[in-house]
């Protein structure tokens, strides 16, 4: 018996329409559907940050939301992020400042990091690092993302 349902939503600014197994994740949705790859699956349990996207302008974990929950919905990966420009001085900061390395969190830390300086442009070291506190990054130990994500916020305060 097919117990898939159809789903119509918004993926990166296209129109995507599927039938999905109830119990997928968005995460894997994503990746093995759509073959957008930027979100990876880390723990899936909602805590490393790896799967993170954005669903209707807000950051979700991929791997705790099911496909199913964003019919109607826009979604937004690291490609459509990117591909729009809106993390190019972000991308270009974690580059200079060697904030990745592997980069299996570099897209998730991206997104975070993008939506505090949206909420808040001005913020702090502290801020910064309350923010990403649920993305893990096993390589860099953190202080050159930090540093990435400050010194962008202090040039767009400057633009």
């Amino acid at each position: 018996m097919d117990e898939a349902i159809q789903i119509s939503l918004s993926v990166n600014s296209v129109a995507v329409s599927r039938r999905v197994e109830p119990r997928q994740s968005l995460v894997d949705f994503l990746r093995y559907d759509l073959e957008l790859t930027g979100s990876h699956v880390g723990c899936e349990h909602g805590v490393c940050g790896a799967c993170t996207v954005r669903v209707d302008g807000a950051i979700v974990r991929g791997c705790l939301m099911l496909a199913v929950q964003c019919d109607g919905c826009r979604v937004e990966t690291i490609e459509g992020v990117a591909g729009m420009g809106e993390v190019f001085d972000l991308q270009q900061a974690f580059a200079k400042e060697n904030a990745l390395q592997c980069g299996f969190c570099t897209p998730g830390m991206l997104l975070t990091a993008q939506d505090l300086l949206m909420r808040k442009p001005g913020s702090s070291a502290a801020e910064i690092r309350e923010a990403l506190s649920g993305n893990y990054c096993r390589c860099t130990g953190y202080h050159a993302i930090v540093e990435a994500v400050r010194k962008t916020a202090e040039a767009r305060g400057r633009a």
